[in-house]
């Protein structure tokens, strides 16, 4: 096990990433094919900026990415990347206002993630809840067709959120990826081909135009 943590660690060091949790959105965008040039990404707790980074660089100098996380990170992100510290289970005004300025996104991204307690079904809980608003942020952020990818630890509320999943996108799936830890219970939701409502659809024709 050791090895395996070591494989990710000093290969995310090789990579110039500040965490090894960008292979495990590597594996995903690999596998569901969720970046082109161009997009308009949207990060969920995005420390210590990883994921942002990786997003940045398959979308390409013409995309776009938010990155809001409620701990600054202060570093020099590429062009195209815009962080705001924000927490989401309260958004204020600056959130807000670069959701407006930015939406509709074509992939919305979470690794939200809890303080662990060590309480198994706590911690369950605490994930639920951070997953839960990710996915409440699609009806306002997303676009028509848009993707979602959240990580959620396993428990007894991950299903009532699938059920809510699919109402609202054409496939949802789980997936874990092989660079997640093989003691780790997190595991991640995606949503994919989401049906936008009509408000969304006419913003995303502003947006676009």
């Amino acid at each position: 096990m050791k090895k395996y943590r070591d494989h990710y660690f000093q290969k995310a060091k090789q990579d110039h990433y500040p965490a090894r949790s960008v292979y495990k959105l590597q594996e995903i965008d690999r596998k569901f094919s969720l970046f082109r040039p161009g997009q308009r990404v949207l990060d969920l707790g995005a420390a210590p900026g990883s994921w942002a980074l990786y997003a940045a660089k398959r979308v390409g100098p013409s995309g776009r990415v938010l990155a809001v996380d409620r701990q600054m990170v202060d570093k020099d992100w590429p062009q195209q990347v815009e962080f705001c510290q924000a927490d989401v289970l309260e958004p204020g005004a600056e959130l807000l206002s670069g959701l407006e300025a930015m939406a509709p996104f074509d992939v919305l991204v979470s690794d939200l993630a809890p303080k662990t307690t060590g309480i198994k079904l706590r911690d369950q809980t605490l994930s639920y809840e951070l997953t839960r608003a990710a996915f409440d942020f699609c009806p306002k952020s997303l676009a028509s067709g848009g993707k979602f990818v959240a990580k959620v630890f396993d428990g007894p509320d991950v299903q009532e959120l699938l059920a809510a999943m699919r109402q609202e996108f054409a496939k949802v799936r789980g997936f874990k990826p092989k660079s997640s830890r093989q003691e780790s219970k997190e595991s991640f939701l995606l949503g994919l081909g989401f049906r936008a409502r009509t408000r969304n659809a006419e913003s995303e024709a502003e947006g676009r135009g």
